[in-house]
C-alpha cells in the first residue's frame, strides 16, 4: 500500500478523493487539512491527517508519503499565493523526497489562459503551476477537467491531451480519474482534458 498525499483534503472534490483511497487496495490515503479543526472527519474513520497551509513551509507533509494528489484551491481568493505558489512549494517538497508520482488537479483552459474570457487570474496561475512541474523531475500526470459539477458519478469520461470543445464533468468522476492516474504507468508524463463521456475510466485510462 502507497501513501499517497491528498492535498485540499478537505475540498468538496478532495473528500471523494479521500474516501476513493480509503477504499482502494492499492493505496492509503493521508488527509493534508490547514486547521486542527478539519482533522476530526478523518481521524473518525482512522484516516491519517496532516496539518500543512500552504502559504507556510510544507515541507513536512510529505514525510513518509509515495505519491501526490493537489487538489487544493483558493476558491479564487489567493489565487497566486495558493493555486500557483502553493502548489510550485508541494512539488518542491516532492522533489526532495523522491516522491514516485505527482498528480495535478489543473483545469481546462489552463494550457492558454490569456484566451480565457473570464477566470483569467486563476488559469493563469495553473497554468504556470503546471509548468512548473513539467519541469521537475518528478514523474507526474497533470488532469484538467472541464466545468465541475456535483451531478452524479458515471464512471464515464472523455479524454482526450485537448479537447477542443468545452463541457462538463462530475466531481465525482473527476475524483475517480485522479486516483486511476495514481498507478506508476497510468499517464505518465502526461497532460490531458477530460469531460463526461462514453468510454469507462478504466478503459480511456490503462494502468
Amino acid at each position: 500500500m502507497e501513501n499517497v498525499l491528498v492535498a485540499g483534503a478537505n475540498g468538496t472534490t478532495g473528500k471523494k478523493i479521500v474516501t476513493l483511497l480509503e477504499s482502494s487496495q492499492y493505496f492509503t490515503p493521508v488527509a493534508m487539512v490547514r486547521k486542527e479543526e478539519q482533522e476530526a472527519q478523518f481521524n473518525n474513520r482512522n484516516i491519517k491527517t496532516v496539518i500543512g497551509d500552504l502559504e507556510q513551509d510544507i515541507s513536512h507533509t510529505v514525510m513518509d508519503i509515495d505519491k501526490v494528489i493537489f487538489a487544493a484551491g483558493s476558491g479564487g481568493k489567493k489565487v497566486k499565493e495558493v493555486d500557483e505558489d502553493g502548489a510550485k512549494k508541494l512539488i518542491e517538497a516532492s522533489e526532495k523526497e523522491n516522491i514516485k508520482k505527482f498528480v495535478m488537479l489543473s483545469s481546462m483552459g489552463a494550457d492558454n489562459p490569456e484566451e480565457a474570457d473570464d477566470l483569467q487570474e486563476y488559469l493563469k496561475a495553473k497554468h504556470n503551476a503546471d509548468e512548473y512541474l513539467k519541469k521537475s523531475n518528478l514523474p507526474y500526470s497533470i488532469v484538467r477537467p472541464g466545468s465541475l459539477t456535483d451531478d452524479k458519478g458515471l464512471g464515464k469520461i472523455q479524454l482526450e491531451r485537448k479537447l477542443n470543445k468545452h463541457g462538463e464533468i462530475s466531481r465525482d468522476d473527476v475524483a475517480q480519474t485522479l486516483v486511476r492516474v495514481l498507478h506508476d504507468s497510468a499517464e505518465v508524463n502526461e497532460t490531458f482534458e477530460i469531460i463526461k463521456g462514453e468510454t469507462l475510466i478504466g478503459k480511456a485510462i490503462p494502468n
